[in-house]
């Protein structure tokens, strides 16, 4: 019998025991240390670090990469771990992804060796916290459009500009900031990565306030005032915007997974509900419309959760290609919004508390959805993809 009632399927047939370990340990960890405490968590906007030992030693930072301390476990492992972790909060999950897929995965895939040794055994340890500075307050989908900027002066570089919605910054020890830098070559500005500590002066992270999605997590502002480094902060490898998108493809490749565990906890909280609920003398499971809604969900979540799967066996080979992640991206966030908002309906009045996950689910979701790309984004990706022709400045 499969793990979960929703497995109509019965995917879980077609993991490892490996995996499934993989899978049972994460979701013991989000059981034990996640489920007890996450509305309240959620209600006064805290992102509970006690956690992140407990999270190091799982091995769920940097746990795909290889070498350097990480626990250089598969695509499809990491995948199924970041299923469980947003089946407790899609803000935790994201702990997980912004250390890991995208600053150590920059640092892993761009950095000089030197970098590496520095940075990446103590980041997969939970010794050193990440961020990664992409995202601007004009420069959002259009990350070229950057206004962030470094200059050198003699041997050093001096970075200037402001960043937005950067997950970890206010409690981060080192930032991944992407900026634009002159190229005499090219005769153009070319996008460069840059490893800053962030106690350097002009270094400067504000936790951004007022949230209504995502309210166990930490999203912050930073603003870069003649911060000066050493010649050797620049990320040496991969220049231009090829650098960040690499890792933009990591953490949405996790998303794809991740929102199906979102999606598979609202169902399963709105199975037991309408089991045990009583309405006109009979439990709510045994009328054909909450069945409707409940099978409709369930299938909308298998069908997520086989994309998330090809995509991490695709990975596994080296045969993924980026489309693919959109795929998973775009259909994963949008299937699982909806199934967490009809989750809700199947709980009535109930379902708006933090009793309850599915409300607290969808909120999460909407920022998914929105941060690694819109919906819009990867359509455009996808249309090209499937025309040969790039709409996303028509």
């Amino acid at each position: 019998m499969p793990k979960h009632p929703t497995d109509l399927l019965d995917i879980e047939s077609q993991f490892s025991a490996d995996e499934l370990q993989i899978r049972d340990d994460v979701a013991d960890f989000v059981d034990r240390r996640v489920r007890p405490d996450i509305a309240a968590w959620y209600d006064e906007g805290i992102l509970p670090w006690d956690l992140i030992p407990e999270m190091a030693e799982l091995g769920l930072f940097g746990m795909h990469l290889t070498g350097y301390g990480c626990a250089g476990r598969s695509a499809t492992e990491y995948g199924l771990a970041m299923q469980e972790m947003e089946a407790g909060d899609s803000g935790l999950r994201t702990v997980v992804s912004v250390q890991g897929s995208l600053a150590m995965s920059a640092i892993h895939k761009h950095g000089s060796e030197e970098q590496k040794q520095q940075w990446l055994p103590k980041m997969a340890a939970g010794e050193a916290i990440g961020c990664f500075a992409l995202t601007e307050p004009t420069a959002g989908s259009d990350p070229s459009s950057m206004t962030t900027g470094a200059r050198r002066d003699g041997d050093e570089w001096v970075l200037d500009g402001h960043k937005r919605w950067i997950g970890l910054a206010s409690e981060a020890q080192v930032a991944v900031v992407w900026a634009q830098v002159a190229d005499e070559e090219a005769g153009r500005d070319v996008v460069r990565g840059f490893v800053v500590p962030t106690d350097a002066a002009g270094f400067t992270a504000r936790p951004i306030t007022g949230k209504l999605s995502m309210r166990a997590s930490l999203q912050c502002d930073i603003d870069l005032e003649g911060v000066r480094l050493p010649a050797e902060a620049i990320l040496p490898e991969n220049p231009g915007l090829r650098g960040p998108f690499s890792c933009l493809s990591e953490a949405r490749y996790g998303i794809a997974w991740g929102a199906m565990g979102a999606a598979r906890d609202s169902i399963e909280c709105a199975l037991r509900y309408s089991g045990e609920r009583l309405q006109f003398g009979r439990p709510l499971s045994g009328y054909q419309l909450t069945q409707k809604k409940l099978v409709d969900m369930t299938l909308e979540l298998n069908k997520g959760q086989l994309i998330a799967l090809n995509l991490g066996r695709a990975k596994d080979a080296g045969t993924l290609e980026n489309h693919m992640i959109s795929v998973g991206k775009l259909n994963n966030c949008r299937a699982a919004i909806e199934i967490c908002r009809e989750a809700r309906t199947v709980l009535g009045g109930n379902g708006i508390t933090g009793d309850h996950p599915p409300l607290r689910h969808a909120n999460n979701l909407e920022s998914v959805r929105t941060y690694e790309g819109t919906d819009e984004v990867h359509t455009l990706i996808l249309g090209h993809r499937l025309t040969g022709e790039p709409a996303f400045r028509g």
